[in-house]
């Protein structure tokens, strides 16, 4: 998108979702929203109220009758003028609509995300508050509901203004002590103030970080991956957690040869549970390629289960594995002669113990994603630039054999880091991978 056509074009897209529909609300935004609207609506209505009247292309012809919305710029989404025409949300309508407000001069099809950049754009929201948007659209839970609501209405933003103001202020008292140091109205060795104070905020970062990481947990979903030995009743449990058929049982070894996942909703957190190939020494090309994908899948997992089949249990090597695992036996209504210490006994056939192992993953599931305070960096994005912020404070706060001058500096890029967390700093290159993110309209 060139700079040129971002500042000058007028964009316009369906923002009401799939057709047909009741209603269809199409969304305009640019410089010549004034005169598209006069001429479809004969007139500009009044801003901020709902204006009913037949709708008309530039030939005069009636395309279809509604509602019209008009705001004012500055005090829009976009901070543009912006109208919404609300008409009926029939296919051959909205088309024919979209068709003609194509054909005015400088008026084209908005991009993914286009509507959102713009407010950005001209300082209607920060780059966390668009990205809480674009959260809060793809919100399927609760739980996910409320953090995007945290982040969209600036919490999070907030927060690291304020931490950034604390780093701009220890520089000034650093940068005070090395200009003025002979002056009386400067207090001697006020740096060792300011390192105390920095070593704090470094900790707030450092638990700020570590509930981000529950906050991911939140918004991209909680991960299960369930492994162990072929027949050890993988796919049966897959099958009794989903509620309903949705992987192949056979007796045969080997029958999953590649991820099959399930989503759930346990308590409000989005879960996604995997069932894997069976692992075993195997020559067969396919099903290896099957086994290693398990083997990688379980890697990224918050939390594995791992089931053995306990009148037949083949063990199956976890050590490599750094996440959390529950041991599961399975096939607990047969006479088996040796019941290891499991941490569940199942049986995928009478459904023994499956309930309380759903209730346990639920709890322990809401367990791990408990937030601790209601603003959380939410995308890896912040969580990297958090961890770079809290490495050049440490840097500045250990360093005491360098001098002031480069102990400043540290600070400096700190503050740098946070900056680019809400868009105030060099974010060029990150812009349009967020805004790609969105949906059309929007």
């Amino acid at each position: 998108m060139s700079v040129q056509s971002f500042h000058h074009d007028t964009i316009f897209a369906l923002s009401s979702g799939r057709l047909p529909s009741g209603v269809a609300i199409i969304r305009l935004s640019g410089p010549q929203s004034r005169f598209i609207t006069e001429t479809i609506v004969g007139k500009l209505p009044e801003a901020r109220k709902a204006h009913f009247s037949l709708l008309k292309n530039k030939t005069g012809d009636v395309l279809d009758s509604g509602l019209t919305l008009f705001f004012e710029g500055p005090k829009s989404f976009t901070g543009e003028d912006c109208v919404e025409f609300h008409i009926h949300g029939g296919i051959a309508v909205v088309e024919k609509f979209l068709e003609s407000l194509s054909e005015f001069e400088k008026c084209r099809l908005a991009e993914a995300g286009e509507f959102t950049r713009r407010a950005f754009a001209n300082g209607k929201m920060d780059l966390t508050m668009a990205e809480g948007l674009a959260d809060l659209i793809s919100a399927e839970t609760e739980t996910q509901r409320r953090l995007a609501q945290q982040v969209a209405s600036g919490a999070q933003r907030n927060l690291y203004m304020d931490w950034r103001q604390k780093l701009i202020q220890a520089r000034a008292f650093i940068e005070a002590e090395l200009d003025f140091a002979d002056e009386g109205d400067v207090p001697g060795s006020v740096s060792d103030r300011v390192w105390n104070e920095m070593q704090y905020l470094s900790a707030k970062i450092e638990k700020h970080i570590e509930d981000g990481k529950r906050g991911s947990m939140l918004r991209d979903g909680f991960h299960v991956v369930i492994i162990g030995a072929p027949n050890a009743g993988k796919s049966s449990l897959m099958n009794l957690l989903a509620a309903r058929d949705v992987a192949i049982i056979s007796d045969e070894a080997g029958t999953t040869r590649d991820l099959l996942e399930i989503k759930l909703n346990l308590n409000g957190v989005a879960t996604y549970v995997t069932d894997t190939a069976g692992i075993r020494e195997t020559t067969g090309k396919v099903e290896q390629i099957g086994i290693q994908r398990a083997m990688d899948k379980a890697a990224e997992a918050d939390l594995i289960l791992y089931i053995e089949d306990i009148s037949n249990p083949i063990a199956v090597d976890t050590s490599e594995f750094q996440t959390d695992i529950w041991t599961i036996g399975n096939k607990a209504d047969l006479k088996a002669t040796t019941k290891p210490n499991y941490n569940y006994l199942i049986s995928t056939k009478n459904n023994d113990g499956i309930s309380t192992l759903l209730d346990n993953l639920s709890t322990y599931i809401s367990e791990k994603t408990k937030l601790q305070n209601d603003v959380v960096p939410t995308r890896r994005r912040h969580i990297d630039l958090l961890n770079l912020c809290k490495l050049e404070i440490q840097k500045a706060y250990k360093s005491t054999q360098l001098p002031l001058e480069l102990r400043a500096e540290n600070l400096r890029i700190a503050s740098q880091h946070l900056g680019k967390i809400t868009g105030d700093v060099d974010i060029e290159d990150i812009l349009d991978l967020v805004f790609s993110q969105f949906c059309i309209g929007k």
